[in-house]
């Protein structure tokens, strides 16, 4: 260990006879204590939310989607969806009939998107473990499955046979005759109703494959996509080279993030923004580790000299001082983690903070890769900020020296 490590130790655990200089010190190590749990709390805070937002679209949305490159249906025989379901790679495989639909209901309307689903799509989505009210589709008859915002909007119950819920499309053959209805209506009976998310709830309907393909005059075989269940780490660009080759016409994978791009995309903005806020915090905790370096420098004066007059070089004195302003942010950063940490655990398993006007606990995320990105910044900009206070103590030592 160097003299310059030794005394920069010395004077960061000794107590100086001043006691402003003690208060200083003491003030700025608290600041960088404050600033960098700040920064980890808020980090797992919103890696909380992230996860809380994305658990809906996880709980919705396949793994992956097959579609056409070109027009809204592909074709897929029986045989092409047994050996895709059969791929060690995957985990399960259903076909799916997606389109907006007209639904009208006494004197409510509104448009919806349909989803045309067969037996095995609960093996990918698990939709059926979100009903609340009712029943699953029984995949027998006419029956749909409704979200409650749909339902609460239009007055929908389950099981009503008094009152049908029209299911409208308009026909592909848009060259129709004047007496001819320019739609194709199907009456639909409600077994039950999901529950997921506001928005979701008031997108979707559930149906039967027979249903969506009666609907819109589709071939047996002739489907929207392919979704599809994989096994944990399985890469998109792998399972695309494997799945292409059982289709004719050109297709595309599709996984879970690009399938919501625009979530993905609005809450990546979030966390770069609330990084930078709080980032900023941290930035201004440290101008109190500059403050307290440049008092130190002159408290340290006379001692200074001293060391200068035993054969201590200009360059080495620096050392001292820049090793303190390393060792306040090093130090000051892991009492910080380490304080956020424990803060952050106790919520994730007392949870002693609720969202506000709700009995929900506020959703935090205990994250490694957390604590190495506070920790980098906290060092990079202590080292900045501590070579910003240090600037030019080599040539001030000197003059001390030569004098």
């Amino acid at each position: 260990m160097s003299y310059s490590l030794k005394i920069a130790l010395r004077y960061f655990f000794s107590k100086s006879k001043q006691t402003v200089i003690n208060r200083i010190n003491s003030f700025a190590l608290f600041m960088v204590i404050i600033a960098t749990a700040s920064l980890f709390v808020v980090l797992s805070a919103f890696a909380g939310l992230k996860d809380f937002s994305l658990s809906f679209v996880n709980t919705f949305n396949p793994d992956f989607e097959i579609i056409p490159k070109q027009g809204k249906y592909l074709f897929v025989s029986d045989s092409t969806l047994i050996k895709i379901d059969a791929l060690p790679e995957i985990y399960a495989a259903a076909p799916e009939i997606e389109e907006k639909v007209f639904l009208s209901f006494r004197k409510y309307d509104q448009v919806a998107t349909l989803k045309a689903i067969s037996p095995k799509y609960t093996d990918i989505v698990a939709v059926d473990s979100l009903i609340s009210l009712g029943d699953w589709l029984s995949f027998e008859g006419s029956d749909v499955v409704v979200g409650f915002g749909i339902a609460g909007s239009m007055g929908l119950g389950v099981y009503d046979y008094n009152t049908y819920l029209g299911v409208t499309v308009p026909k592909k053959n848009r060259q129709t005759l004047l007496n001819q209805n320019p739609f194709n209506s199907v009456r639909a009976i409600v077994s039950g109703l999901y529950q997921i998310s506001e928005d979701l709830d008031k997108k979707y309907i559930f149906s039967s494959l027979s249903f969506g393909q009666s609907l819109l005059n589709l071939r047996p075989n002739q489907y929207s996509s392919i979704v599809l269940k994989t096994l944990p780490g399985i890469k998109k660009t792998s399972l695309e080279k494997t799945v292409r080759r059982y289709f004719m016409s050109p297709i595309q994978l599709v996984s879970r993030e690009e399938q919501n791009i625009a979530l993905y995309k609005m809450l990546n903005i979030e966390h770069v923004a609330v990084y930078f806020i709080f980032t900023l915090v941290m930035i201004i905790a440290l101008f109190n580790v500059i403050g307290a370096l440049i008092m130190m420098v002159l408290d340290k004066r006379k001692q200074v000299q001293i060391l200068l007059a035993l054969g201590a070089k200009p360059k080495g004195i620096h050392k001292i001082f820049f090793s303190i302003g390393l060792l306040i942010c090093s130090v000051g950063g892991v009492v910080g983690l380490l304080l956020g940490s424990i803060l952050v655990l106790l919520q994730s398993y007392f949870s002693f903070i609720d969202v506000p006007g709700t009995s929900i606990a506020y959703p935090v995320l205990f994250k490694y890769e957390n604590i190495i990105i506070v920790f980098s910044t906290l060092m990079v900009l202590g080292t900045l900020s501590t070579a910003w206070a240090t600037r030019g103590l080599s040539k001030k030592f000197l003059v001390y020296s030569t004098s």
